[in-house]
C-alpha cells in the first residue's frame, strides 16, 4: 500500500511538471509581438488640446481628483474615449457584458473607427468561456485584446477544470489591476471594474467605490506599467488562443446599437452629453487638485509566475502605514489581517496610534469565505483597541441576495483605501487580505495632497455613520453591533441582518485551512 501511494504521488507530480512545461512552451510560442504606449503630444487630439493649457499653468504637477459618484465614474470613461484621438490602453480584472459594459464597449469601437489604437488587457478568470466579445473586438483593425494568465481551454468547461487541476498554483494568480489611459494624458484608476454594479445600473447591487482621475506626469507611470503587463510572458493575445471570427464584429455592433437606444441607457448617455457640453477635460463633481506628491505603486506581472510569493506592493505601503504617529483609517471590503498583521496593528496601538477599519458586514458581503476568515480576528482586533466598523447591507425590501464562496456579486463596499495621520492616502485595487498581498497583482495611487487626503477621510466618515455602518464592541467575550435605525440606537448580539444559511456558511469557512487562498 505504501509503495502504491508513492507511485501515485510520483505519477501526479510527473503529470503536473509535464503540464507546467507544456504550458510554458505553448505560452512562449503564442506570445504577441511587443508594443508600447504612444507618447502624449501638444495639439494632435482633442485631449492634447484640452490638457496643454492646464499642464502649462501647473508645470511639473499632476491634476488629480477623486471620483466617488458611480455615474460620474461612468461618464469620465466615456468622455475620455470620445475625446481620444490617438490611443486607449485599458486594463481590467473583468469587463461585464451588461448595460454599462456594452455602452463602454460601443465607445471604444467608435474610437477605433476614428483611428484610435485600442489595447484591451483583461484577466482571463472572468473573460474565459465568454470569448465572443473579445474575439469580436479583436477583429477590428485598430483593437487588440490580450488576456492575463489565460487558460488554453477556451470553450470546454471540463478541459478548463482539468487544466486548473494540473496547475493549481499558477492558475490562482490573477491580475486585479484597473487602469483606463487615454492619449497618454488622462488616466483613471481605482477600485472599479467595468460593469453595472460599479455604475449604479444594477438593481441587485450597490457598490460603493472610489477612482482617481489624473493628468500630468503620473500618467506616464501608468502607461509604463501597462506596457510592462502588455508585453509580459504571462499575457497572450486572444487571437492566438482562438481563431478570430471577423463576422462577429458586425453582429456585436448591431447588439451594442440596440442597447444604446434602450430606455435604460438614456440616463447614462444624457449624463455624458451634459458633461461633454462643458468643454472641460475633467468633468466630474469633485475638485481637481494640482500636486507633485502623487505616485503609482504596483506589483509587477512577474508576481503571477511560478515563483515564491513576494509582496511587492506591500513593501511600498507597509512603511507608510508603520510610520503613522496619530491615526490610520482603512477601508477594505475584504479584510483578513493574518497573525502578522494583527501583531503590527497591536504595536501601532501600543504607540498610541488610533486604528479604525471599515469593512463589509456578513449581510453586505457576498464572499462568505473572506468574511468567515476575517471573523476569526475580530475579537483580537477589538481587544487591541481597533475601532471596527462593518457596512450595512443596502438592498431593496424583500430582496434575497445571492452569496458565493469566491465570487464578487452584490457586495456593498468595494472601495480600497487608507489614510495616515490625515497627511497621506492610498486609493487602489488592493484589499487587505492574503490574495491581494500574495496571489493577485495590484496597483494604486499614493498621495499627500491635503485636499485629496481629506476627500478619502470624508468617504470614511460618511460610510461609518451609524445609519450606514455597525460599530463593533466587546461585551465580555461577546461581540455587539451598535447602530441607529429610524433615529433609535440599537445594540445587536448576533451577525445583523444575516440569515441562518449565511451565518452557517461563514462559520464553516472559519474553521477551514484556506486563509492563504482568500
Amino acid at each position: 500500500m505504501h509503495t502504491l501511494l508513492l507511485v501515485a504521488v510520483f505519477v501526479l507530480l510527473a503529470i503536473g511538471l509535464a503540464a507546467a512545461y507544456v504550458y510554458g512552451r505553448f505560452g512562449r510560442h503564442l506570445q504577441g509581438g511587443p508594443s508600447h504606449a504612444l507618447p502624449p503630444k501638444h495639439d494632435e487630439t482633442e485631449i492634447d488640446r484640452l490638457a496643454a493649457p492646464l499642464l502649462a499653468a501647473h508645470p511639473g504637477k499632476n491634476g488629480v481628483a477623486l471620483i466617488d459618484d458611480n455615474v460620474d465614474a461612468f461618464a469620465a470613461r466615456v468622455i475620455t474615449a470620445r475625446r481620444a484621438g490617438r490611443s486607449l490602453d485599458l486594463q481590467y480584472y473583468y469587463w461585464k457584458n451588461d448595460l454599462t459594459g456594452k455602452l463602454l464597449t460601443r465607445e471604444i469601437i467608435a474610437a477605433a473607427d476614428r483611428g484610435v489604437r485600442v489595447r484591451l488587457l483583461l484577466d482571463d478568470i472572468n473573460a474565459g468561456l465568454h470569448d465572443r466579445m473579445c474575439l469580436s473586438l479583436d477583429a477590428h483593425d485598430n483593437i487588440e485584446v490580450r488576456l492575463f494568465n489565460p487558460s488554453r481551454a477556451r470553450n470546454d468547461r471540463l478541459r478548463r477544470g482539468l487544466e486548473i487541476m494540473l496547475r493549481p498554483l499558477s492558475a490562482t494568480r490573477r491580475m486585479h489591476n484597473k487602469a483606463w489611459i487615454a492619449d497618454g494624458h488622462v488616466a483613471i484608476s481605482g477600485g472599479r471594474n467595468i460593469g453595472d454594479a460599479y455604475f449604479d445600473a444594477d438593481e441587485q447591487a450597490n457598490f460603493r467605490d472610489l477612482d482617481v482621475w489624473m493628468t500630468g506626469p503620473v500618467v506616464s507611470e501608468a502607461a509604463e506599467m501597462f506596457d510592462r503587463y502588455w508585453n509580459s510572458a504571462v499575457v497572450l493575445p486572444i487571437g492566438a488562443l482562438r481563431t478570430p471570427r471577423r463576422h462577429y464584429l458586425p453582429q456585436l455592433r448591431y447588439r451594442l446599437e440596440r442597447q444604446a437606444h434602450a430606455a435604460e441607457a438614456k440616463r447614462y448617455l444624457e449624463e455624458v452629453e451634459k458633461d461633454m457640453a462643458s468643454g472641460d477635460l475633467y468633468t466630474a463633481n469633485n475638485e481637481l487638485c494640482w500636486t507633485d506628491a502623487v505616485r503609482l505603486v504596483c506589483d509587477p506581472p512577474e508576481k503571477a509566475h511560478l515563483q515564491k510569493r513576494q509582496n511587492w506592493i506591500m513593501r511600498e505601503l507597509l512603511p507608510v502605514l508603520e510610520a503613522a504617529q496619530r491615526d490610520i483609517r482603512v477601508i477594505s471590503p475584504y479584510f483578513i489581517p493574518g497573525r502578522q498583521g494583527v501583531t503590527r496593528i497591536e504595536e501601532m496601538i501600543a504607540r498610541r496610534v488610533n486604528v479604525s477599519i471599515l469593512t463589509n458586514s456578513l449581510a453586505a458581503t457576498d464572499v462568505a469565505a473572506v468574511h468567515g476568515a476575517y471573523a476569526n480576528y475580530r475579537k483580537q482586533l477589538l481587544r487591541a483597541g481597533v475601532v471596527l466598523f462593518e457596512l450595512k447591507a443596502i438592498h431593496a425590501p424583500g430582496e434575497r441576495r445571492r452569496i458565493s464562496l469566491f465570487g464578487s456579486r452584490g457586495a456593498s463596499l468595494h472601495t480600497k483605501a487608507f489614510t495616515v495621520d490625515g497627511e497621506t492616502a492610498f486609493v487602489g485595487s488592493m484589499n487587505f487580505d492574503p490574495r491581494s498581498a500574495s496571489l493577485n497583482t495590484e496597483m494604486g495611487m499614493l498621495f499627500t495632497h491635503p485636499d485629496l487626503v481629506e476627500g478619502v477621510n470624508a468617504v470614511f466618515a460618511e460610510e461609518t455613520l451609524d445609519i450606514n455602518s455597525f460599530r463593533l464592541q466587546l461585551s465580555g467575550n461577546r461581540i455587539e453591533w451598535i447602530d441607529r435605525e429610524e433615529g433609535t440606537a440599537r445594540k445587536l448580539r448576533r451577525e445583523p441582518e444575516a440569515g441562518f444559511v449565511r451565518r452557517v456558511t461563514a462559520g464553516v469557512i472559519r474553521i477551514l485551512p484556506i486563509e492563504s487562498q482568500l
